[in-house]
């Protein structure tokens, strides 16, 4: 089996997060997102990834060639301009002589993998979406079924009140290669907009997967920080943590002050230093070579690698960008925090 990550965006509502790397390239839990996925794909067997790249593509290929990490082989097909989603997918059609999976990168899930390519060979599928229930479906694109569990029509962001189903497209497929030639090539096509619907109408079977047990687009900041809040929670399960049977993961070369306190969940990176009379937590995340001064308080938040802070810093339901230097004193609530800007949120 092998496996399409659409990585290509340029993260427009994630600023400024995605200023300087690729949405799919923001971490969670100190993990790039497109990392975790990949290796959750070796986990179930796949084969080989192929990344559809565009915007900051070197961010990617820098972080992935020579590292296999994931063990899996990796081929890049780098746009020259934004294609859509379907374009996107007909630029890699040399790669796909037989089903393959397709995933938008900026998803983070719990979906069993091996089970929806088990349900799309029963169903006998042409294409097969995962899809997921949402309380407010006006904002995805909402898909409607029959009793036998095949699509019969596509919505793109329906107005409030008229959606006709609270199950919306998760960002997940299992593709036939033949839906290939369907896709117009060097154009820009929407593979919701532009091709499903043409499928349904042409009576080809779209499978609908409704077994997503944890499913949310790290689309914003907000949800960004959301996503981790799921983790500590334990709604969302990462392959390396589980805070419901400890509190505290890293401890790797980890420099913590004898005054200072730590307030579970935590994670974090190597090489941290903490200073004295500092709190950490509860829900916190530090990435690698994060250092504090002396007096400071930490707590809801995600600090990315190569952060410092100086005494007395507040830091408080905020995501640090790496590379920051905060100031003794500062007072850090509710901001994004990168180094050329500060942008208030509100969760």
């Amino acid at each position: 089996m092998k496996a399409l990550f659409l990585a290509g965006g340029m993260g427009t509502r994630l600023k400024p997060l995605t200023d300087h790397l690729p949405k799919p390239m923001v971490p969670i839990m100190g993990k790039p997102l497109l990392e975790r996925s990949i290796e959750e794909l070796k986990r179930c067997g796949a084969e080989r990834v192929i990344l559809s790249t565009g915007y900051r593509a070197n961010c990617i290929e820098e972080h992935f060639d020579g590292k296999r990490s994931s063990g899996l082989p990796i081929q890049y097909v780098c746009e020259d301009i934004p294609l859509g989603t379907g374009g996107a997918i007909k630029n890699c059609e040399e790669y796909f002589d037989d089903t393959f999976l397709i995933f938008n990168s900026d998803i983070l899930c719990n979906v069993n993998l091996k089970d929806l390519i088990r349900f799309h060979k029963h169903m006998g599928a042409d294409v097969t979406i995962a899809t997921t229930r949402v309380s407010n479906p006006s904002a995805y694109g909402v898909i409607e079924f029959n009793s036998a569990g095949y699509a019969t029509s596509f919505t793109e962001k329906p107005k409030p009140g008229e959606e006709k189903s609270d199950s919306i497209n998760a960002g997940i497929y299992v593709f036939e290669p033949k839906i290939l030639d369907l896709i117009p090539a060097r154009k820009v096509v929407s593979i919701e907009k532009d091709i499903f619907p043409v499928l349904v109408k042409k009576g080809y079977k779209i499978a609908v997967y409704r077994e997503s047990s944890y499913w949310i687009d790290i689309g914003t900041p907000e949800k960004y920080m959301q996503a981790h809040e799921d983790i500590f929670s334990g709604l969302c399960r990462v392959q390396e943590n589980d805070f419901s049977r400890y509190k505290v993961f890293g401890y790797n070369n980890v420099q913590i002050h004898s005054t200072a306190r730590v307030i579970g969940p935590v994670w974090f990176g190597q090489n941290v230093r903490i200073g004295a009379n500092v709190t950490v937590g509860p829900n916190v995340v530090t990435g690698n070579n994060f250092e504090t001064g002396r007096g400071c308080t930490i707590q809801d938040s995600v600090i990315w690698n190569d952060v410092s802070v100086g005494s007395g810093v507040n830091i408080s339901r905020s995501v640090v960008t790496s590379g920051c230097r905060i100031g003794s004193g500062i007072e850090c609530r509710s901001t994004i925090y990168s180094q050329e800007s500060k942008r208030p949120f509100v969760i």
